[in-house]
């Protein structure tokens, strides 16, 4: 009979599989204290609208500013030990905010410039830790592999974290981050029980910026890869448009109150959870094909019955189905590139994929705002409805093609379509 760790990462899948999950479970609950915490340090030091949302910008701005060379970056070196250098310079970076806070010498100007310099080092600790998987699990693998990776953010960033870091928070405010210190520090370690990654073969002395071309250029001949990006960077603008403003949405016009808007949250991540115990059964009996139409179907949905709903609790069930399928989803397109890219381009394709997400938050917020401003609370909403039905119309075809495609070998050939 097998033991719930063999439930949870199957034997077949290896000892590296266990330490990789393991090292992101544990980072996980640290990044899910933070989330909770980073918030109310900077609303305890500021009432500025404008550096209360600085935060948060500046946890997303390295992704634009530094993704592709990340991406170039984990295509030269030992990834593993990538992941370990970055996990270091984020527990040192926490670690310099733990002496300021305990000293009292923190103020808003350091917890922004530690938020920036965090979220670099995360940069290259996401794009290189993505890489790891599909060298270490068979393509027949990723999809549970990916599933279990994102369990563990479900469970350990948005449930368990977040209150952890509220109750440590409100016990001292160094508390939450040196709990987190303490998490990524853990998670080096885990990580560094892998058997060393193999340093993907590369062009001798060639700059970053030539390998970033190389990448763009990979992608813009690869029509299945490209048109997965493009996917997610028009779906995270329609996404994006509501979600900036969801918190007015949701204590305004479904009059929720703070707590309301906490459920709201909650319950996607409830769906998600949901999502983590029927995928293994969804792929086994469910073409890839057909359930990425089904989902971004529901999207299309759920941004129409956000806009014609006025009562809580609908929108509490409407969000439990976004966690559904956004897990799904996420679960699916992660696995689809990983096996279409060849291993020398993962990061560089992870870059420019996670590099169009943010991209994608950044337009659609600010486009979201701007239409609430004018229009009212459910006009972004409205606006995601007719985009996304649109993108959908568009690529319903496509979608077969990018399921059906074969992997290239060779990253310097031009890839047939």
């Amino acid at each position: 009979m097998p033991t719930i760790g063999d439930l949870i990462a199957p034997r077949r899948m290896g000892r590296d599989f266990r330490w990789l999950l393991a090292s992101s479970w544990t980072s996980n609950v640290g990044d899910g204290v933070a989330l909770a915490a980073a918030p109310l340090l900077i609303a305890s030091m500021t009432s500025s609208p404008i550096l209360v949302a600085s935060g948060a910008i500046l946890q997303f701005l390295p992704w634009l500013v530094f993704g592709l060379h990340a991406g170039a970056i984990a295509d030269r070196f030992d990834r593993r030990r990538l992941v370990m250098f970055a996990n270091a310079a984020r527990a040192i970076v926490l670690a310099a905010l733990c002496v300021f806070l305990i000293t009292d010498t923190a103020n808003i100007w350091i917890v922004l410039a530690v938020a920036f310099l965090y979220g670099t080092a995360e940069v290259f600790v996401d794009t290189a830790g993505s890489t790891l998987l599909p060298m270490i699990v068979k393509p027949a693998d990723l999809g549970i592999g990916n599933a279990r990776l994102q369990a563990g953010y479900l469970v350990a960033n948005q449930f368990a974290g977040p209150p952890l870091g509220a109750f440590l928070f409100a016990a001292g405010t160094a508390w939450p981050f040196l709990v987190e210190v303490l998490c990524v520090t853990l998670a080096i370690v885990l990580v560094s029980r892998m058997a060393r990654t193999p340093v993907p073969p590369r062009e001798e002395h060639a700059p970053v910026h030539t390998d970033i071309a190389q990448g763009l250029r990979w992608l813009w001949r690869n029509p299945p890869v490209r048109t997965l990006v493009l996917i997610i960077l028009v779906f995270n603008v329609t996404w994006a448009a509501p979600w900036g403003v969801l918190v007015l949405y949701a204590t305004e016009h479904l009059h929720m109150g703070a707590v309301g808007y906490g459920a709201l949250t909650t319950a996607s991540a409830a769906g998600g959870l949901l999502a983590t115990m029927s995928f293994g059964w969804l792929e086994r009996h469910i073409s890839f094909a057909t359930l990425m139409r089904v989902v971004l179907s529901l999207e299309v949905l759920m941004h129409l019955a956000f806009a014609l709903t006025t009562t809580g609790w609908v929108a509490l069930v409407i969000m439990v189905v976004f966690g559904f399928y956004a897990f799904i989803w996420g679960t699916i397109s992660t696995t689809v590139r990983q096996r279409l890219v060849p291993t020398e381009l993962q990061g560089r394709i992870a870059s420019v994929n996670m590099v169009g997400v943010f991209g994608g938050m950044v337009l659609g917020q600010a486009l979201g705002g701007v239409i609430a401003q004018f229009w009212g609370l459910t006009a972004p909403w409205w606006f995601a409805f007719v985009g996304a039905a649109i993108t959908l119309l568009l690529v319903w075809k496509p979608i077969s093609h990018i399921v059906s495609a074969k992997p290239v070998s060779d990253a310097h050939p031009d890839p047939v379509a």
